[in-house]
C-alpha cells in the first residue's frame, strides 16, 4: 500500500486506526519511562493541576473515575502545592534490559569464505554508526515500548562513505505484518508545529524501494501532502517520479525486533498480536503504587519537622503587612499584665513542641515488597537491582538470585539474534548497491556473550578436579582457561606445558639390582639362568 495521496489523507486520522488499540498503550508506557511528572498527570488525570475543582466523577464512577483512582489520576486539591514524587522505576528497569544483553558487544561470525577484505568492510560499517552503543540505546527502549525498529538508508552528503543505520522507536512506525512477518512498515516524524498546524514526514519501506511523503495537517489528522522541498528537514530528499528510491535490495532494509512475545493485552488484535510487549506491561499499577508510598514517606517528613507553638507575646511584631516571628535564641520575654500563677509548670505549658512520628520502617517494608514485585512482574531478580538479603552469599548463591533475569535476558537474545542477523545482510546488500562496498550479502550468525562469567578462581578448581579425575586433556584444560584463545595459540600452549611437564620428571637411570649397571646382558652375567632346551638338538 503506498503512502496515502490526498484525496485520502486530509481526513486521515493520525495515528491511524490500525493502531487505534496500541497507541494508547504507547503513550501510557511512553509516560512510564520519561518520568515526566507532568505527563503522567496528563495520563491519568487528563488535567494535571490546572483544573479549577474537582468533580464527583473523578473521584468513583464516571469515565474517567477509574484512572482517577491512581495516585497519579487523583486531581490535586484546591490550594495545595504540587507535592507528588516520582521514583524512576521504569527507566532503571529499562536501562537493566540494556545493560543485560549489550553491556558487551555481541561477536559476528563469519562463514570460512568470507574473504577479510569482506570482513573489514562491515566492521568499518558499524564503527562509523558507532553500532555498539546504538544497540544499547534500541535495547534500552525495546524493553520500554515492547519494540523497535532497526533501518538502513544512506545519504551521501552526511555520511559519503557508507550507509547509515539509526534506530526508530515503536510509537513513530505503522508496521504491516503477514503471516507474523514484516511486509513494510512506514515511520513518521514531526519535522515542524506551529499552533494546531503540524508537518509529518512519512518514510515507508517495502521490499526493494523507500518512498517518502511530506503531509500538513493537524495534531490529529494527516492532512494533505505537500512537496518535499516545503521542509528543510526533507529538501534534501531526492526522489523518482513515484515519490520513492530503489534500494538495489529485493527484501526490506528495515527490520522489527519485538522484546518479548507475546503480548497479553493485543492477542486478539489484527496488528498488535504481532508487536512485543513492554516490560512494563501489568505492573504499572506497582508503579504508581511506588510513587504514592515514596510521596508518603517524604510528607512523613515534612509533617516530622519539630515546631514550637508559642503564645502571641513571645511573638516579634514584623510590621505592618509582614507576620510576627518568633526568636528561638531570645532569653528574655515581656510578661503579660496578669498574675502569677501558683502552678509551678504554667510557664511551660504555655509553650509546645510538636514532633510527629516519621514511619521510616513502615514506609521502607512497603516500598521494598512493591519494588519486589514489580521486577519479578516485569521478568528479573531483585538482585539485579540490588534488593537482596544482606547476608553474604557464595557466588553459587548470588547466580541462583540472578537466575530469573539471566532467563529474561536468554528469552531476548533469541529475538535479537534472528533480527540482528537479517538486519546485517539488509546493511551489506545496500551497501554493495549504493556504495560498491563489495560485500556479497550473507547473513552472519551473533553470538552473545555468557550473562554471568565465572571468575578466574572458579575455571581453575573446575580445571583442577577434571584433571585429578584424569577426565579431560591438556588441551581441553588450555581452553576452558583461555576460552578467547584461537587454535595456534592453544596449540603453542599446550606444547609448552608438555614440554614444561616432561622437564620435571627427573632420570633415574636403570633401577639397582637389574644387572645391567655397566649395559651388560643379564643373561650373559649369569644372573639370568639359561634356557634348559635351548642346546637341545631338534626332534
Amino acid at each position: 500500500m503506498p503512502l496515502p495521496e490526498t484525496a485520502r489523507s486530509l481526513d486521515l486520522p493520525w495515528p491511524p486506526a490500525e493502531l487505534a488499540k496500541v497507541t494508547p498503550k504507547l503513550q501510557e508506557w511512553s509516560s512510564w519511562y520519561s518520568g515526566d511528572v507532568r505527563e503522567l498527570e496528563l495520563q491519568y488525570g487528563h488535567q494535571g493541576a490546572v483544573a479549577p475543582a474537582t468533580r464527583p466523577s473523578q473521584l468513583s464512577g464516571g469515565v474517567r473515575g477509574s484512572v482517577a483512582r491512581w495516585f497519579w489520576g487523583s486531581p490535586v486539591a484546591v490550594g495545595q502545592p504540587r507535592a507528588k514524587l516520582h521514583v524512576p522505576v521504569a527507566s532503571d528497569i529499562a536501562t537493566a534490559s540494556a545493560d543485560l544483553l549489550f553491556s558487551e558487544a555481541v561477536a559476528i561470525g563469519y562463514p570460512d569464505e568470507v574473504p577479510d577484505t569482506a570482513r573489514d568492510r562491515l566492521q568499518l560499517i558499524l564503527d562509523r554508526n558507532n553500532w555498539d552503543s546504538l544497540l544499547l540505546e534500541a535495547a534500552e527502549v525495546n524493553a520500554a515500548l515492547g519494540g523497535i525498529y532497526l533501518r538502513a538508508t544512506w545519504d551521501k552528503e552526511v555520511e559519503p562513505d557508507c550507509p547509515i543505520i539509526t534506530a526508530v522507536h515503536a510509537d513513530a512506525a505503522w508496521p504491516e505484518f503477514q503471516w507474523g512477518r514484516l511486509r513494510a512498515v512506514t515511520f513518521w516524524r514531526k519535522v515542524d508545529e506551529q499552533g494546531e498546524t503540524v508537518l509529518r514526514h512519512l518514510e515507508r519501506h517495502e521490499p526493494g524501494r523507500i518512498e517518502h511523503g511530506l503531509y500538513q495537517g493537524t495534531r490529529d489528522k494527516l492532512g494533505r501532502r505537500v512537496p518535499l522541498t516545503d521542509s528543510r528537514a526533507t529538501a534534501g530528499i531526492t526522489v523518482d517520479d513515484q515519490a520513492g528510491i530503489s534500494t538495489g535490495f529485493e527484501g526490506l532494509t528495515a527490520v522489527h525486533v519485538p522484546n518479548m512475545r507475546p503480548n497479553r493485552a493485543w492477542r486478539s488484535d489484527p496488528l498488535g498480536s504481532n508487536l512485543g510487549r513492554s516490560d512494563f506491561a501489568g505492573v504499572e499499577p506497582l508503579m504508581d503504587a511506588v510513587d504514592e508510598t515514596w510521596t508518603s514517606w517524604m510528607r512523613d517528613i515534612r509533617l516530622g519537622k519539630g515546631r514550637v507553638i508559642v503564645p502571641n507575646y513571645m511573638l516579634a511584631p514584623g510590621g505592618p503587612g509582614r507576620p510576627s516571628t518568633f526568636n528561638v535564641d531570645q532569653e528574655v520575654f515581656v510578661g503579660l499584665g496578669m498574675a502569677p500563677s501558683e502552678d509551678p509548670g504554667s510557664t511551660g505549658s504555655t509553650m509546645s513542641v510538636q514532633q510527629f512520628q516519621i514511619r521510616t520502617e513502615e514506609h521502607a517494608g512497603t516500598l521494598k515488597g512493591l519494588l519486589s514485585q514489580i521486577f519479578r512482574g516485569a521478568g528479573y531478580s531483585g538482585q539485579t537491582f540490588g534488593i537482596a538479603d544482606e547476608a553474604t552469599a557464595t557466588a553459587t548463591e548470588v547466580h541462583a538470585r540472578e537466575r530469573r533475569s539471566i532467563t529474561t535476558r536468554e528469552k531476548k537474545t533469541r529475538y535479537y539474534v534472528d533480527g540482528l542477523a537479517r538486519f546485517l545482510e539488509a546493511v551489506m546488500a545496500v551497501d554493495r548497491a549504493q556504495f560498491r562496498g563489495g560485500i556479497e550479502p550473507f547473513r552472519p550468525e551473533l553470538e552473545f556473550p555468557p550473562a554471568a562469567a565465572p571468575s578466574q578462581q572458579e575455571i581453575a578448581t573446575t580445571v583442577q578436579m577434571f584433571h585429578a579425575a584424569e577426565a579431560i586433556s591438556t588441551h581441553e584444560r588450555v581452553v576452558m582457561v583461555h576460552p578467547d584463545w584461537d587454535d595456534k595459540q592453544i596449540k603453542a600452549e599446550v606444547e609448552l606445558i608438555l614440554k614444561e611437564s616432561a622437564a620435571k620428571v627427573p632420570d633415574f637411570g636403570p633401577l639397582p639390582g637389574d644387572g645391567n649397571e655397566d649395559g651388560e646382558d643379564p643373561a650373559a652375567q649369569g644372573d639370568i639362568p639359561p634356557d634348559p632346551g635351548e642346546n637341545l638338538p631338534p626332534a
